[in-house]
């Protein structure tokens, strides 16, 4: 019955429809299935529940940037490995991946331009690159950042998302804490509105520096916000935490943030608040 399988296959192959792989987006929160271009037009929203899905620097800027304003901050020189830190892979190598799997050079990805024709430099961290997290060169990133609004005398805006600092490079990627702090203190000096939109995720050593140092503090809906995890926190001082106590919507609550704004929203909220703290020099 050799012939009859090969018939049947010939008429499978001719019949047989070819779907991409990536036609459909599966939601993390509800996980209802969405046509990945209604998504993506939906601004990486799930339009049956509403959950804000993690995006990258591209489409973040091109979310929120004038159209044709955008200048990218080139990324200072730092050294790689100062370690010479192994586990299983070597340091170097997890660069490498990280870097062949985003196109970007590390975690922290500025631009100088416009929001609805206001000045500003805009900082988004990448989750993909070994999970945002903070190192010497995401520390350089973000002086250079505020450095260059500093020279524009425009605000800085810091989009979050990170697992913290970034253990391969120990101690170093701790004493970005204070530097990026000491930044911080240079804006404000000078009069000039730092302001920190918290994504999800946004935990560990960046939590505890510059995430949320902001003059304002804004949040996508939803976004996990914290230091450690529920769990470690719960092992510590063996009380049962709120269910839900490192979200966005609870720390509005309790007073530990300013907004929760929806990201179809955000574009005109900053540009609004940009304004509002940038009224004195356009008074001047």
């Amino acid at each position: 019955m050799s012939w009859l399988r090969n018939v049947r296959n010939k008429i499978a192959s001719i019949t047989k429809k070819e779907t991409p792989d990536n036609l459909w987006h599966k939601c993390k929160k509800c996980e209802a299935m969405v046509f990945l271009k209604e998504y993506q037009e939906n601004m990486h929203i799930c339009p049956k529940c509403d959950h804000h899905g993690r995006i990258g620097p591209d489409v973040r800027f091109a979310q929120i940037m004038d159209k044709d304003s955008l200048e990218r901050l080139p990324y200072a020189a730092v050294q790689e490995d100062p370690l010479k830190f192994k586990d299983q892979k070597k340091y170097t190598d997890r660069l490498k991946d990280a870097r062949a799997k985003t196109a970007e050079q590390d975690a922290l990805i500025n631009v100088f331009g416009t929001i609805e024709s206001i000045p500003c430099v805009v900082g988004v961290q990448d989750f993909a690159f070994m999970g945002g997290s903070m190192g010497l060169a995401v520390g350089q990133a973000f002086v250079d950042g505020a450095n260059r609004a500093l020279q524009e005398q425009c605000p800085y805006i810091i989009f979050t998302a990170a697992g913290g600092a970034r253990m391969q490079e120990g101690i170093l990627s701790l004493m970005q804490m204070p530097k990026t702090t000491v930044a911080i203190s240079m804006l404000r000096e000078a009069g000039l509105p730092f302001i920190v939109v918290l994504t999800d995720p946004t935990t560990g050593g960046v939590t505890a520096s510059y995430a949320m140092l902001g003059d304002v503090q804004i949040s996508e809906p939803g976004a996990l916000i914290g230091f450690a995890g529920q769990r470690v926190i719960e092992n510590t001082i063996r009380e049962k935490l709120p269910e839900g106590f490192q979200t966005a919507e609870y720390l509005l609550e309790h007073g530990m943030i300013d907004m929760v704004v929806h990201r179809k929203e955000l574009r005109a909220q900053l540009a609004h608040i940009m304004g509002y703290l940038m009224a004195w020099k356009t008074a001047a």
